[in-house]
């Protein structure tokens, strides 16, 4: 059940989540929204549980309506010198900063919180019951996918498009065919795998 946490002592109330923890490909990317008390978005939810058609309506909903959005994203090169966690913690602060007007309390998906110069609260499971919360994971989501279909384009034959960089059977079997690519995480066990194979044969 989706719930609005009250907004006193706190004015205004910042949702943030994450989108491509798991994948072995591309950026992590977090997203902040304060969303407007007096213009809702009906049908938030947790981003996973709708489908693609339904994310791109309710991200243009949610963009024209919120009080504030912003996006903050780690890199590749990040996420393999930082690890995925704190990588994920870094776009959420960032994402965070970019909120204009600011948040003045913040509510995080997860069990784990950015540090911040407000007042930050980790709610598990919060995409599925924290409105502002469901609507930072669409934003997230939208707009890393969105991204993996641009790569798409500029690293053909990997299928990034469908699968935006998750482990799939067919991401691994082009790995193993086609090699790792600049977008490949290489601090994760197939593509670190994988380059320790090619080093073995002197490649």
């Amino acid at each position: 059940m989706i719930f609005d946490p009250p907004d006193i002592p706190f004015r205004l109330v910042a949702g943030v989540d994450e989108a491509g923890r798991g994948p072995l490909a591309g950026p992590v990317i977090a997203a902040a929204v304060i969303l407007d008390p007096e213009n809702p978005v009906d049908g938030l939810k947790d981003s996973k549980q709708l489908t693609s058609s339904r994310r791109e309506a309710l991200y243009l909903e949610i963009t024209q309506k919120a009080t504030a959005w912003a996006t903050g994203r780690a890199s590749v090169e990040e996420i393999d010198r930082l690890n995925i966690l704190q990588a994920t913690l870094l776009a959420m602060q960032r994402a965070v900063v970019m909120l204009n007007p600011s948040a003045h309390r913040v509510l995080v998906d997860g069990n784990q919180c950015p540090r911040l110069d407000c007042p930050v609260e980790a709610v598990v499971r919060g995409d599925s019951t924290v409105a502002a919360i469901s609507a930072a994971s669409i934003i997230a989501k939208v707009t890393r996918d969105r991204e993996m279909v641009e790569m798409d384009q500029r690293y053909p034959g990997y299928g990034l498009a469908r699968h935006k960089g998750y482990p799939s059977k067919e991401h691994l079997l082009a790995l193993q065919r086609l090699g790792v690519t600049p977008l490949h995480r290489r601090s994760y066990a197939p593509v670190r795998k994988l380059l320790g194979t090619d080093e073995e044969r002197g490649t």
